[in-house]
């Protein structure tokens, strides 16, 4: 079920109202309403894959309550995350990286001449994997480490795992977080509603106005290379930056905003991310969820920043290049991802973004950041590293005015004025600008229905599901 979707639209207020209808002090009814919703939501994609999250959830919940008996030792507490770690990602190995493994390998041993056959698997990635079992296998560590105990009604865990806002393209949240919420009272509130209400528009407004919008040319250049010259690879690569963020944030903004509605806090995933003057900072902007994910549950046990300068590269690279993989079985990602390690390593050698900048040292900095993430988004998005090529070839040595009939450049136009509200309003953010007239009940409100009335007259509505749910 998509959040840009008419069943979701029917979905969500039926929800609630079951929800809201429901006393606040029978917590245990309520979420297990939350969890059937959760599966029903799911299983819209896939049913018999909801089997996967049940065992997911299965697994990992027998581990931390294995791991928190008190008779049990550091020698078992070991063994059971190490089998719950392993259990899970195997089952994403499989799904997510068989078929990549396997042509890899054929791939190679061809180069040198030698044939072997390896028997294929046809499978269905199942939506959402990679973020629910993150956030399972998280629980578990945690649990391990001690930083929570391990949550004893398998319920409150499975909906834990499971909470439909968040399932299928995060934010990938910590137990220490969400799993206390699931045990309050939640009451119908105002205020709550109201800025889930905010949210949701403005995120379905980043997602269907800006990020489907430019998707429209993005997609027309990059599935047809050869026919475009560099002008119109270098406007989509620099469109395309702007697609996945309002396809992305949007997303996670339509995802905190239901949970608000329903007096949830999810954490906060995306803050102004191009408005970065470094690499560094720009990756505590960017999917803030999975970044702080790899730096405590990867980063951090091969060593940090702890072992020297050396390692501490070492470590940035490696736990770039696998943030790259988990993003999606195609070198183009892992190039991606070893591409930002790389910057990061350099940045970290040359002291970049150690400091506050201003004025023109601030705009230099800002302008170079951004320029170097959009020549990365090129390997995200291409489909092969020949593609890639294709598009910095051509900028670099066919660069041209880009060839636009009437139709794509009113399409481009749109996009382009979008992007401009969007970043307006990033800006105005950041700067902290927040107060609002006395009457800002009317104004909030009378900004949602304009923004509302913008996304029905230039979203595109019916447009394809978010970028994120594949990875």
């Amino acid at each position: 079920m998509l959040f840009n979707s008419i069943s979701f639209l029917l979905f969500f207020p039926v929800v609630c109202a079951l929800y809201f209808a429901i006393p606040a002090s029978r917590v245990r009814i309520r979420n297990g309403l939350l969890l059937l919703a959760s599966y029903y939501f799911y299983m819209n994609w896939e049913p018999a894959y909801a089997l996967l999250l049940m065992a997911s959830t299965i697994v990992t919940w027998g581990a931390a309550i294995a791991m928190d008996w008190r008779s049990a030792g550091n020698r078992y507490r070991r063994w059971w995350v190490v089998v719950s770690i392993v259990l899970n990602l195997a089952v994403l190995a499989l799904f997510k990286y068989y078929s990549f493994l396997t042509d890899s390998l054929s791939d190679a041993l061809q180069m040198t001449g030698a044939t072997i056959r390896i028997p294929s698997l046809h499978l269905l990635l199942p939506v959402g994997i990679s973020f629910y079992i993150f956030q399972a296998v998280g629980y578990t560590i945690d649990v391990f480490r001690g930083t929570v105990r391990a949550e004893r009604d398998f319920a409150t865990y499975a909906l834990f795992v499971s909470f439909f806002p968040q399932l299928v393209a995060g934010p990938i949240e910590r137990s220490g977080r969400l799993l206390p919420q699931l045990r309050e009272e939640h009451h119908a509130d105002y205020d709550n509603v109201m800025a889930g209400l905010r949210m949701m528009v403005w995120g379905y407004f980043m997602k269907l106005v800006v990020a489907d919008r430019c998707a429209l040319y993005v997609d027309a250049v990059f599935n047809n290379l050869p026919m475009h010259n560099g002008g119109s690879c270098l406007l989509a690569s620099l469109l395309f930056p702007f697609q996945i963020y309002g396809d992305f944030a949007g997303y996670s903004l339509i995802a905190i905003g239901t949970a608000r509605v329903l007096g949830f806090r999810l954490m906060d995933n995306f803050r102004c991310p191009y408005l970065s003057c470094s690499v560094g900072e720009f990756w505590h902007r960017w999917h803030i969820s999975l970044s702080t994910w790899f730096r405590d549950y990867v980063y951090i046990p091969l060593g940090g920043n702890r072992l020297g300068r050396s390692r501490q590269y070492l470590n940035l690279l490696l736990t770039f290049t696998v943030s790259g993989l988990w993003h999606g079985a195609n070198w183009t990602f892992v190039c991606w991802g070893t591409f930002h390690g790389l910057l990061l390593c350099m940045e970290k050698r040359l002291g970049i973004g150690q400091r506050q900048y201003t004025g023109l040292s601030r705009l230099c900095h800002w302008g170079t950041t951004f320029l170097l993430i959009c020549m990365g988004w090129v390997l995200f998005r291409a489909a092969t590293l020949h593609d890639a090529r294709l598009v910095y070839a051509a900028i670099f040595t066919r660069m041209s005015v880009p060839d636009l009939s009437f139709a794509m450049f009113t399409e481009v136009f749109t996009a382009l004025v979008a992007i401009t509200v969007m970043m307006g309003c990033e800006i105005y953010l950041s700067r902290k600008f927040r107060q609002l007239p006395v009457s800002r009940h009317a104004v909030r409100l009378s900004a949602m229905v304009m923004q509302a009335a913008v996304i029905l007259l230039f979203g595109v509505l019916g447009g394809d599901q978010f970028i994120y749910f594949q990875f």
